[in-house]
């Protein structure tokens, strides 16, 4: 693959501080409440969720446009779950909530959705390896 964007970032760890190269993106990192921290931070697993959701909407409209079905005013939610993984480790899991315009139909907006899946970078960097599903609301 030959890269068209490259995006670096820094970072202290789940208690620190993660920092673009380019300065854009500059937040404190806490552990969330749940995980014992005092949950005064974004974490990874939010960040995450961001920009999975953010590509999964570019993806879908991305198929959506080749297809001349108008998706403008969807909303992808991304929900990023962190949980042990039995060996010791952690692993991820992802729901991908995804609300259509009300004018595409049932089968078209699942057809999009499968197909955006295919296309979205994270849900290809996820899949074998991260469980996702995905929900049309």
């Amino acid at each position: 693959m030959s890269a068209i964007y490259t995006a670096i970032a820094t970072a202290s760890g789940r208690d620190g501080r993660a920092v673009s190269s380019d300065k854009k993106l500059d937040v404190t990192l806490a552990k969330p409440t749940e995980m014992g921290g005092n949950g005064e931070g974004t974490n990874p697993e939010q960040l995450f969720a961001a920009g999975y959701a953010a590509c999964f909407a570019s993806a879908l409209d991305l198929v959506a446009g080749k297809k001349k079905v108008d998706v403008s005013d969807t909303a992808v939610t991304a929900e990023v779950g962190i949980g042990p993984n039995g060996s010791g480790g952690f692993a991820l899991q992802v729901v991908l909530r995804v609300e259509l315009p009300d004018g595409v139909a049932a089968e078209t907006g699942r057809e999009l959705v499968e197909a955006a899946h295919q296309v979205c970078p994270y849900s290809n960097a996820t899949r074998g390896n991260v469980p996702v599903e995905l929900v049309i609301e």
